[in-house]
């Protein structure tokens, strides 16, 4: 029996007692023990805490302990499936179907007949609108933020999450792995995209009615009149992401300040933070609302996830696909570039398209920026406030970490402007804070020097 196949049948049980499919932490568990590795090799090769992989793995073989029917570990894993493989093999022979537990080796149905699955409501009564949620490419690993937001989302019942960061970090890629994984545990999910800025009152008529045809579709012959918005919140346990949530705020001004037309949405979020109910926002952006960093430090059921860049393992699995993998000191590349899965991309196309004559660029250290990262990048700078561009100029000139001291002594900005603006520009991720110094990354540096003339 091939990996493959050892991982579809494990996937297989998962799936049957959980609801959910093997994440990529059970998978290199399970890719690991086939190999014979330790659990400090397997925590190393993805470069994750051992306790931590120990904990996933222990719970991982108790799962399939019970749908095999025998007591399941590290050491017995190998020989358990091959036991289980021949045994099917035999009864296969036999024309018998065998069924272990709640799992059966036609692979379907793996639940007893109308014996539903706890962990996954029954599909006739959810109902899921993703039709504006992006396909889901080529995901590089984030296992320990998608088990924080698991852990946020199922288990501390967070009612209201911000997700943050740069452009092209990953954000919406993660909400989406996410939502693949998590989607069953409710009965209504919606992804709106709020490039169209709808306003509130937009907003809420379309969810009202997204929700009332599922109340309609769970009691067809009751003719029910729409609710307000809360009340489908506290009946039903339902996930609503918001994604580009920045274009609610306005450019021209710090971070997560709102345009005048979409200043009603601060009273939604209140809403969700003060009522009960049971069911969660997901808010996906550059920015967050001001008011979730204030109501965060009141309320354990608000949480903000501040994304940064990938590390150099899954750096070089983007530099892989493009055909770069062999590049000398591609640590550094990726470090660079901070991890940034689409500012990797980018750079990793244009040396692909021209060749070594680039590659040879990258030993003097020279930062690339291809013109379609340009553009990426001058989509954030147009939300800066002049304070800001002012701040970041004096950063990109600073060729080494600088303290708000030398700042104020560079600068004719006010005390008060200046600690304004660098809270700003780290809402924004657009700056890097090492104790009580503050520096920018080699790529906004150098854009900065274009773009503002630092």
């Amino acid at each position: 029996m091939n990996f493959k196949e050892v991982l579809q049948m494990a996937d297989e049980m998962v799936f049957a007692k959980t609801g959910e499919h093997l994440d990529n932490l059970q998978e290199a568990i399970l890719r690991g023990t086939m190999q014979g590795e330790k659990y400090t090799k397997i925590a190393e090769e993805i470069h994750c805490n051992e306790s931590y992989v120990r904990d996933v793995g222990s719970k991982l073989w108790q799962i399939l302990s019970e749908e095999l029917g025998e007591d399941i570990n590290k050491k017995n894993f190998h020989s358990a499936i091959k036991r289980f493989q021949v045994s099917n093999s035999s009864n296969f022979a036999q024309g018998d179907v065998v069924t272990i537990g709640s799992f059966n080796t036609c692979g379907e149905a793996r639940h007893p007949p109308n014996i539903p699955n706890p962990h996954q409501p029954n599909q006739e009564t959810s109902h899921h609108d993703l039709s504006e949620m992006p396909q889901l490419g080529a995901f590089y690993d984030r296992t320990p933020q998608l088990q924080t937001l698991k852990n946020w989302i199922l288990q501390q019942n967070s009612s209201l999450i911000a997700l943050t960061g740069i452009s092209g970090i990953g954000k919406t890629s993660l909400a989406v792995q996410l939502i693949q994984q998590i989607k069953h545990e409710f009965e209504c999910v919606i992804w709106c995209n709020l490039d169209t800025s709808p306003t509130l009152p937009e907003f809420e008529a379309n969810l009202i009615q997204f929700f009332s045809q599922y109340q309609k579709q769970d009691s067809p012959t009751t003719n029910q009149k729409a609710l307000p918005l809360i009340k489908y919140l506290q009946k039903h346990r339902c996930l609503v992401i918001l994604d580009d949530i920045h274009n609610l705020f306005s450019s021209g001004e710090l971070a997560g300040k709102y345009q005048p037309e979409y200043e009603e949405y601060r009273s939604l979020f209140k809403k969700i933070e003060k009522i009960s109910h049971q069911s969660c926002f997901l808010l996906i952006g550059w920015e967050q609302p001001r008011e979730l960093t204030q109501i965060k430090n009141q309320n354990t059921q608000i949480n903000t996830l501040q994304l940064k860049g990938l590390d150099s393992a899954a750096g070089r699995e983007i530099l892989r696909d493009y055909g770069l993998a062999d590049i000398d000191n591609y640590s550094a590349l990726i470090h660079r570039y901070q991890g940034n899965p689409l500012w990797l991309k980018s750079v990793a196309t244009q040396m692909q398209e021209l060749g070594g004559c680039v590659t040879e660029l990258l030993l003097n250290d020279t930062i690339l920026l291809p013109e379609d990262l340009k553009d990426v990048l001058q989509q954030q700078f147009s939300r800066l406030s002049e304070l800001e561009k002012q701040v970041l100029s004096l950063l990109a000139k600073a060729r080494d970490a600088i303290n708000l001291t030398q700042l104020l002594e560079n600068s004719r900005i006010p005390a008060s402007d200046l600690v304004n603006a660098l809270q700003s520009l780290s809402r924004r991720c657009l700056i890097e804070q090492q104790a009580k110094f503050y520096t920018i990354s080699p790529v906004l540096r150098q854009y900065a020097a274009i773009r503002l003339g630092g």
